[in-house]
């Protein structure tokens, strides 16, 4: 007689969330990155187009409240177009080192 295991339960998928809602960093932790920070100190331009360059975006994009959203809006982190304006006016180079270090942790996590 052959006899056939019965199944009582149906196998689950489980998916672990690997993004993060939030700020990888703060708009001020320049310490977290400080070739990041440095570069984007002396070297806005070139850390603008870095930023750019890893979202597949024109080079001139990569500095602009705009880049900063879309990239907020894809990773379902919370502000607003206010915020985002705020961050970039008063604080360029901040908010600029900040999308970088986010970009290069979420690489790193490997959900970039």
């Amino acid at each position: 007689m052959n006899t056939q295991a019965v199944i009582m339960n149906q196998p689950q998928v489980v998916l672990a969330q690997h993004q993060s809602p939030q700020w990888q960093t703060d708009l001020m932790d320049c310490c977290g990155d400080c070739g990041v920070c440095l570069c984007g100190l002396f070297c806005p331009l070139i850390l603008g187009c870095q930023i750019a360059s890893a979202m597949d975006e024109c080079c001139l994009c990569g500095s602009s409240m705009a880049m900063r959203s879309v990239y907020r809006t894809k990773y379902g982190i919370p502000g607003s177009l206010l915020g985002d304006f705020c961050a970039m006016w008063f604080c360029p180079h901040c908010a600029l080192c900040q999308l970088k270090r986010d970009i290069n942790k979420r690489k790193d996590m490997g959900i970039f």
